[in-house]
């Protein structure tokens, strides 16, 4: 028995101690930084980047990646709500990471850094050190800290001030809801969706370095920085080559399709009830009540969650909070109250204002929401027209032409 534990605590000490023991990197080393390509669901769209280390002297290929998160951690949906997500930096062997790529349809590419073996080590062990259990979490920001951004951030951290990046690579600078839409489709529910939850903030023109929140934008950034005068990028080269096919979104299915279909019925609707001199309580009652609580959506990730890009969101003027209060008036089937006839040229009046922010490019909103504009449009004016007694007016020109007649 003693034999044993005697035995057991020699190889736990030597396992503990060539883990704790630093490794040095060997001139076989190469350190690169992989981009991938976009992917199917939303939050793969934008492609990935990451860092990788190989010493094959060593028998080292690992991959450093900041874009992992966990489902699992109690509460997660609601920190995620409040932006306050939590992403972390991983570690794993190569042939790992490019089978989920390789699943995923997905292409990969190479960019070997020209670093010193000095350099090479100093990254190395800035990755080893951010990838311990109490370093490797962050909190993540779509536009200021991603996969992408730590890229950057962490070749200056390194490498220092003989790192220069080279802005006159872009003909143009971008939005950053310019940036975004460069990788969805106009009429996709996704970009309506961003363009409904983000704000006029991402409104303003992005810098050159702040481009690089995005994976082709930091491949092409380095393609276009030097170090010590000299291009950091030794050579690029493709490790899994895939063309993935892309469509447009099947149009039946699309927002643009079910928006105009909408305002299709709103003018049908509207014209029966100018017709028979009524008013349908239940589409006034789905129109209020579904702009009025997107309306308290926008509200709450403007002001009560961390997430920087939904702030000065302007789609409040025709998503109107109040709405969804007076929603409740109009399933009623008694009379609406006097004063609610006066809040119908309010809408209208926000509804003028939010064209005049799309117009003067305060705030960019999603093309698509044109139909559904228009036709929440049409329902106010004749709910107002109906209060000044268009319907009485119509009741005398019918007694009217009867007389004649």
């Amino acid at each position: 028995m003693f034999l044993k534990k005697f035995l057991f605590l020699v190889f736990f000490g030597m396992v503990s101690s060539s883990f704790s023991q630093e490794i040095t990197l060997t001139s076989k080393a190469q350190v690169s930084v992989l981009t991938c390509g976009a992917g199917s669901d939303l939050y793969t769209t934008f492609g990935h980047t990451a860092f990788r280390i190989q010493d094959l002297s060593l028998g080292i290929d690992h991959v450093f990646n900041y874009g992992t998160f966990n489902f699992n951690p109690p509460g997660f949906y609601v920190d995620f709500a409040k932006g306050k997500l939590i992403y972390k930096l991983s570690g794993q062997k190569l042939p790992n990471f490019l089978y989920t790529y390789q699943l995923e349809n997905r292409w990969v590419k190479e960019q070997i850094l020209a670093l010193s073996l000095a350099e090479k080590q100093k990254l190395f062990e800035y990755l080893q050190h951010n990838n311990l259990p109490q370093n490797k979490d962050y909190a993540y920001d779509f536009f200021y800290d991603n996969c992408a951004t730590k890229i950057r951030d962490v070749l200056k951290e390194v490498l220092g001030k003989e790192l220069v990046f080279h802005e006159d690579y872009l003909d143009e600078q971008f939005t950053f809801r310019e940036l975004i839409h460069q990788n969805l489709h106009p009429n996709s529910w996704s970009a309506f969706g961003i363009d409904l939850a983000l704000g006029s903030v991402i409104d303003k023109t992005a810098s050159v370095e702040d481009h690089m929140f995005l994976p082709n934008y930091v491949n092409e950034q380095l393609m276009h920085t030097t170090l010590k005068t000299k291009p950091l990028i030794e050579r690029e080269r493709t490790i899994l080559d895939i063309k993935r096919p892309t469509a447009p979104p099947y149009f039946l299915s699309s927002p643009l399709f079910w928006f105009i279909l909408l305002l299709l019925f709103v003018l049908i609707i509207t014209i029966i009830d100018f017709k028979n001199e009524v008013r349908s309580r239940w589409l006034d009652f789905f129109l209020f009540f579904t702009t009025g609580l997107i309306g308290f959506v926008l509200i709450f990730l403007w002001f009560f969650t961390n997430h920087t890009a939904t702030a000065g969101n302007f789609n409040i003027l025709w998503a109107f909070p109040p709405n969804l209060i007076i929603s409740f008036y109009m399933i009623r089937s008694t009379p609406l109250p006097e004063w609610i006839y006066n809040y119908f040229p309010i809408a209208l009046g926000l509804m003028m204002i939010t064209l005049l922010l799309w117009i003067t490019e305060i705030q960019v909103f999603s093309p698509v929401l044109l139909p559904l504009l228009v036709a929440l449009g049409l329902r106010y004016l004749f709910l107002f027209k109906k209060h000044q007694g268009l319907f009485s007016l119509r009741r005398f020109l019918k007694k009217y032409n009867t007389q004649q007649t």
